[in-house]
């Protein structure tokens, strides 16, 4: 029965996540908003479709936080964390010292002990580094200076939270009534904790730096050797199977000595980051670590006691605004002295302003370590609930209120608008993509007006001599205030398909003179240009590709000539064929047909392009063959 209990949690679990995401990207909503109403609908204080075995289902799901600390750590080479120490160590640094000790400073005023409030203000000082990265990441900001700022402070409060761990047995006020039997008692307790249990506190710090020298020494000279080792079988599962192993093992590993999982999955990451098998742990375990955040998500609405919140709605409600309000404005500050712009500080202050993960777990140890009464702690347990839970609601209301209006000034905005008024190209997003098409406008003296939603780049390109502006590209004043009217032609470069979309929309209705350019992000996405109307259209990747393949070709020993001459024709028959394939490509069954045609007809032309020619005529053209065989000539 319990394996047939387990396995309908499962799947209620699972369907709760399908559909929570699928509603909530329908709408324009994260889906870590998605999943923390369906852990509202389903847990216990809801629909009870999950109840008693929510507590266990939260340790099983922080194993994504686990993992997910594991693969920025990866992302994190050691120059690299070097780099950012000034950002981790101030920014990070001072926020949690900062805001700890003005909720300590509450809390203490409120009648509290000192040793409660300075507990209190500890945990409550962290913010989600799973809703947080993961809104960041679905968003495309985790680049921006405001992204960047948020990602050095929670790097700092995951490393801050072993300390705060150790902290905590010395602000104990008494001995909790279950201290007696608590290892005993519990199966899943080891020898090893109930003896560590019975030692000073500095044991217990002592062994949490001999398991991190271990963590990293044992990452560079024993795991990166068993992983050459496992790679050389060339059986995936086994390579699949010892990243868990790796993950799993340093997870209990940590937790044995009662800290944070996640920091000794972090540091391993980064002690890897310079493997050669970076990225094949990455691949390996991204699918795991993505799952498990859902149901870590889910776990956490489930886990919004609505009963409590009844109880004492006030209190509540006082505790999370509160929490919200006060890191807001510490953030904003913050952010105002490391000279952030507006957007950015708003960015950077309202994604972190919600409560972490990781004080579930500080409140827990505090309660177990004599700190925090049962009752205090559940209703701080509810209030970071409510405030994670609040968070994409708060980041919704930036990304469509905030930013908009407090973005670049508009003084600033408007100042280079008559010496550039008739620019003939409107570049809408100038990323990695769009930064190639500008460079080789710019070099021909044509000029380009940018639109882009990253403030500090847009000042960047301003100081270039580059007419910018910051925004959201779809706003027909913001298109007006570019030049649209003047413009000749608008190249859209944006990464996400629905804003191209809606930026076709409104410039055909408001610009309808502008000849429009656009990237697809993909062959679907491609046809559904082509079906539009939109003709000129280049696949995101299509010209690197090409271009790679006729190098391929030169070093096969096609002459030069030919190998361009193969290209160029290449890319005429490839326009032909996507959009004979963009008209059926709905139907799978004309889809899959027009494709094989297509491909047929391609190879047949390019046969009899080489029976008519011949391979001797290229090589008579081949002006870089000659120069070689003038040099040789030269030599004898």
């Amino acid at each position: 029965m319990a394996n047939q209990s387990l396995f309908v949690a499962a799947f209620v679990y699972l369907v709760a996540a399908v559909i929570s995401v699928a509603l909530a990207k329908r709408i324009g909503l994260s889906s870590v908003l998605g999943y923390l109403v369906a852990g509202m609908v389903i847990g216990p204080f809801g629909l009870k479709l999950v109840g008693e075995e929510g507590q266990d289902v939260m340790h099983f799901a922080e194993f994504g936080v686990v993992m997910m600390l594991f693969l920025i750590g990866l992302e994190l080479r050691p120059s690299l964390l070097w780099r950012l120490r000034g950002p981790i160590l101030g920014l990070g640094g001072s926020q949690v010292v900062v805001t700890a000790a003005a909720i300590f400073g509450i809390a203490a005023w409120s009648g509290l002990s000192w040793q409660v409030a300075l507990a209190i203000g500890l945990a409550l000082a962290l913010s989600s580094t799973a809703i947080v990265l993961q809104g960041l990441q679905e968003k495309g900001l985790s680049n921006t200076s405001g992204g960047r700022s948020a990602f050095s402070v929670l790097l700092f409060q995951d490393i801050a939270v072993i300390p705060m761990l150790a902290v905590f047995p010395l602000l104990a006020t008494f001995t909790p009534a279950s201290a007696g039997d608590g290892h005993d008692g519990h199966g899943g307790a080891s020898a090893f904790q109930d003896w560590l249990g019975h030692q000073p506190p500095w044991v217990n710090t002592v062994l949490v730096l001999a398991a991190v020298g271990a963590i990293i020494v044992a990452g560079r000279y024993v795991v990166q050797p068993l992983l050459r080792m496992v790679a050389a079988t060339r059986v995936r599962e086994a390579f699949v199977a010892l990243a868990l192993l790796l993950v799993i093992g340093i997870a209990l590993l940590m937790s044995s000595l009662g800290v944070s999982a996640a920091l000794g999955t972090f540091l391993a990451g980064v002690v890897l980051a310079d493997s050669e098998y970076r990225h094949e742990l990455e691949a390996d375990i991204e699918p795991f670590k993505g799952l498990l955040l859902g149901v870590f998500f889910i776990a956490v609405g489930a886990s919004v006691d609505f009963a409590l919140i009844a109880a004492q709605p006030g209190l509540i409600a006082a505790v999370v605004f509160g929490l919200i309000g006060l890191k807001v404005l510490v953030l904003f500050a913050l952010g105002s002295i490391w000279k952030l712009k507006l957007d950015q500080r708003l960015l950077f202050s309202l994604s972190l302003a919600q409560g972490s993960e990781f004080a579930f777990v500080l409140l827990g140890f505090g309660v177990a370590e004599g700190v925090l009464e049962g009752s205090l702690a559940q209703i701080l347990t509810a209030s970071v609930a409510l405030s994670m839970a609040l968070t994409p609601l708060v980041m919704v209301f930036e990304e469509k209120v905030l930013r908009p209006r407090f973005g670049t000034k508009e003084s600033d905005a408007r100042e280079p608008d008559a010496m550039n008024e008739e620019a003939p190209v409107i570049l809408a997003g100038i990323g990695r993509f769009g930064n190639f098409v500008a460079r080789l406008l710019r070099s021909q003296k044509i000029e380009v007006t940018v639109i882009d939603h990253d403030s500090d780049h847009i000042d960047f390109l301003r100081k270039l001599g580059i007419k910018a502006f910051y925004g959201d590209a779809k706003r027909y004043d913001l298109l007006e205030a570019a030049g649209a009217h003047q413009a000749k032609l608008i190249i859209i470069a944006l990464n996400e398909e629905d804003k191209v979309s809606a930026l076709i929309e409104t410039v055909r209705k408001h610009f309808p003179h502008l000849k429009i350019l656009v990237r697809a992000l993909s062959r679907p996405h491609q046809f559904e240009l082509i079906n539009q109307g939109i003709t000129d259209t280049v696949h995101q990747h299509a010209g690197s590709a090409i271009e790679l393949g006729r190098q391929a070709l030169v070093q096969l020993g096609f002459r030069a000539h030919r190998a361009t001459r193969v290209a160029q024709a290449f890319i005429a028959l490839d326009r032909t064929a996507t959009a004979q394939i963009a008209a059926v490509h709905k139907d799978e069954t004309a889809f899959v047909s027009q494709v094989k045609r297509s491909i047929t007809e391609m190879e047949d032309q390019f046969a009899e392009d080489r029976q008519r020619r011949g391979l001797s005529v290229d090589a008579a053209w081949d002006n870089r063959q000659l120069r070689k065989d003038t040099a040789k000539s030269d030599c004898s």
